[in-house]
């Protein structure tokens, strides 16, 4: 409501073609056909979530779906909780260690950063409890970390002279899952893939001609405007140097069981003003000041769907590329094939920003500065991209893809830098590619992460005689080191040492981060690699986080090392027991699906909740992200929740795999059916043959329109 995204969609449905608005006035009608069917049979619910909640279910339209578009933008860019988080870093510990705790690509130097206090005077911040946090939490799922793997291989790299394509978008793991395999029947043909329930697309997928993928492409797509209030008249913002009116609306928000709640929307030239309490803006924000936002997902000259569609129908590469010069939001690393052809290209809107932009996105800036506005947006044209390059392979795996400075830069924030490595290293050892190749990358499980960290913490303990005590956590840790000095990297389930490696860095993390930030750490639950080797390097003097500041001493990184090794085999054996050949990284690295509703209720939890036992881990490429904080810190929260491999010499063998099942009835047997699967590395084939496909399947549903 505060961002006012319904609205926004509804005013976006003007702009899709009539072939595309089409397409999703059809499916709307097939939704509300079902709508019909479960009034009639099934008291209106359809499946047992429902028995909760009132009944009525609004007919599906079209702006609908076009909502969920903009809500995937909001939720899959970072960007907002990025700025407040480096204003609230830069607040506390300067620009200096800013720079190690929230490091650039290790590739890109920047020396000018603007610190927040030269935007605001500290003094004036409004106190606050850093516990107290409003997020948009109703948009649940669509919060993503931006993470994602897709490549592709010319046919000169493939045993088959035909083009390949791989595609594991990335998200957190639920029950229902996030994706649903489904074929859409287009006048083009048919089309098969990974949908989005709403959506009528498949965002990843292929038809006869053509398959495509994307990952997040990290594109800094958002910034907060700090809107300087009129003293006497709170309803009005300064522009200039004058103060000019808010726009307004009341919105009137119905409560079940409870009286409406009536809320004042606030408009600074068309950015939405966000309350002080959402997002510890608060903690960032001086008094007599609000927060705007602006952000292309908020625009309503807004086609993105309609390039999706359209590019879906083509049957050759260059003109499905085409089809997004109006494409807005997400910002993706879009790859594509056809059986001679591959490319990957940067799709969506980006930002211009002036050179002399005050916080170069990175930071809340002044609102009432034209420097800090945008100019519009840079061309699609000249968003980076490549086809057809040398090598014969594009990928991407959240990694950066422009070297350009601030303002072509794309982004200051990129999601990747280990997995890049191992995904390169895997596509040149061998000349020549094939499906099964492809597949054996999907799935690799060596953390290059691991492997540069590990020697960094490790190598005092190792050569030298630092666990002499005769005491168990001695004992255990010497052990530990033992293994660890054998280890491959593997994040391997059945291993102890993934689980040693993780325990140890993210104790490490914690322990030289704590004195500095204070409560401020609950925010880097996420173990960064750079960062630690920033520190482990001592690159630009960022050892000096090894020194805990309240002490007198003056401590290094080698006694913090063996501080959090010991902590860590402490914490492990009292769980694992003293054995350390039987911990295995599976048990603790649990992908938990947890339901919606259900997930936190006992009893019915057991029936709704997947929980699977997982290899992978932070930076493998068959990713596994771990929570890394409360209970169960190792719980495997984000993963691929969508596998594809698509090969051009014999499409119809194109494999793909979704985490849980197509159904999201937790009383079905297609709820979880696939998640074993899933979890051995496993797919199944889908193929546009209606006969094949009819002869594979259970049955099927006819919806018709009266």
């Amino acid at each position: 409501r505060r961002l006012g995204i319904y609205d926004i969609a509804a005013l976006s449905l003007q702009y899709q073609t009539k072939e595309a608005t089409s397409a999703l006035v059809s499916y709307s009608n097939g939704i509300n056909a079902w709508l019909k069917i479960l009034n009639k049979k099934a008291l209106g619910r359809g499946a047992p979530e429902f028995f909760l909640f009132k009944p009525e279910i609004e007919p599906w339209s079209p702006v609908d779906s076009l909502a969920i578009l903009k809500l995937m933008a909001i939720k899959s860019s970072d960007h907002l909780d990025s700025e407040i988080l480096r204003a609230q870093v830069s607040l506390l510990i300067g620009n200096k260690k800013t720079k190690d705790i929230l490091p650039d690509d290790p590739g890109y130097q920047n020396n000018s950063l603007q610190k927040f206090s030269d935007i605001i005077n500290p003094n004036k911040i409004m106190l606050s409890d850093i516990s107290k946090r409003h997020q948009f939490d109703s948009l649940g799922q669509f919060k993503n970390i931006p993470a994602s793997n897709v490549w592709a291989a010319h046919p000169k790299r493939t045993t088959s002279k035909s083009s390949l394509l791989a595609a594991d978008p990335h998200n957190s793991l639920s029950a229902p899952g996030y994706w649903s395999l489904a074929r859409l029947e287009l006048k083009s043909g048919g089309i098969i893939g990974a949908s989005i329930p709403g959506l009528p697309l498949i965002m990843s997928g292929r038809s006869k001609y053509l398959a495509w993928g994307f990952s997040a492409g990290n594109g800094d797509d958002t910034d907060i405007y700090i809107e300087q209030l009129n003293p006497s008249n709170k309803q009005q913002y300064k522009v200039g140097d004058s103060f000019v009116p808010f726009n307004t609306n009341k919105e009137i928000i119905k409560i079940h069981g409870s009286k409406s709640k009536t809320i004042n929307l606030l408009w600074a030239d068309n950015r939405p003003v966000i309350p002080n309490n959402f997002f510890d803006i608060n903690q960032i924000m001086p008094q007599n000041n609000v927060a705007s936002i602006k952000s292309t997902a908020l625009e309503t000259f807004d086609k993105s769907y309609s390039s999706l569609f359209h590019m879906m129908t083509k049957m050759d590469l260059e003109a499905a590329q085409a089809q997004f010069n109006d494409y807005v939001s997400p910002v993706y690393n879009m790859v594509l094939a056809d059986k001679d052809n591959i490319s990957l290209k940067v799709i969506g809107k980006i930002p211009k920003r002036n050179t002399n932009h005050f916080g170069e996105g990175r930071i809340p800036s002044q609102g009432w500065l034209k420097r800090n506005h945008w100019n519009g947006y840079y061309s699609y044209q000249e968003n980076p991209g490549t086809m057809n390059p040398n090598n014969g392979i594009v990928a991407n795996t959240n990694n950066k893809t422009t070297d350009k400075k601030f303002p072509n830069h794309i982004s200051h924030r990129w999601g990747d830098n280990f997995r890049i490595k191992r995904l390169s290293k895997l596509m040149n050892e061998r000349e020549i590619h094939t499906r099964d190749s492809f597949i054996e990358a999907q799935l690799d499980t060596i953390s290059d992460a691991a492997r540069t960290i590990l020697p960094l913490i490790a190598k005092e303990l190792w050569y030298t005689n630092k666990l002499q005590e005769k005491s168990k956590s001695h004992t255990l840790a010497s052990e530990a080191l033992n293994l660890l000095a054998n280890w491959n990297g593997e994040m391997n389930e059945h291993m102890p040492e993934p689980l040693i490696y993780t325990s140890w860095v993210s104790n490490f993390q914690k322990f030289i981060i704590r004195d500095e930030l204070g409560p401020l750490s609950q925010k880097f639950k996420e173990v960064d690699p750079v960062f630690l080797e920033r520190v482990l390097r001592n690159i630009d003097d960022a050892s000096i986080w090894c020194d805990i500041i309240p002490s007198s001493k003056i401590e290094t990184c080698n006694e913090i090392a063996l501080q959090s090794l010991i902590a860590s085999i402490e914490e492990l054996s009292k769980i694992y027991g003293d054995s350390l050949e039987n911990w295995q990284w599976g048990e603790a690295h649990i992908a938990n699906h947890k339901h919606k509703i259900f997930g936190s209720i006992p009893v019915i939890n057991w029936m709704s909740n997947i929980r699977q036992t997982t290899s992978g881990g932070d930076n493998t490429l068959m990713r596994a992200k771990t929570k890394n904080h409360g209970k169960n810190p190792f719980e495997n929260v984000h993963a691929a929740g969508f596998r594809m491999i698509v090969d051009f010499s014999d499409l119809e063998s194109s494999l793909f795999i979704i985490s849980t099942g197509q159904s999201g009835h937790l009383l079905s047997n297609q709820y979880d059916n696939l998640a074993n699967l899933w979890k051995r590395g496993e797919y199944i084939p889908m193929v546009l043959d209606p006969k094949l496909a009819r002869a594979g399947s259970l049955g099927s549903v006819l919806l018709k329109q009266k």
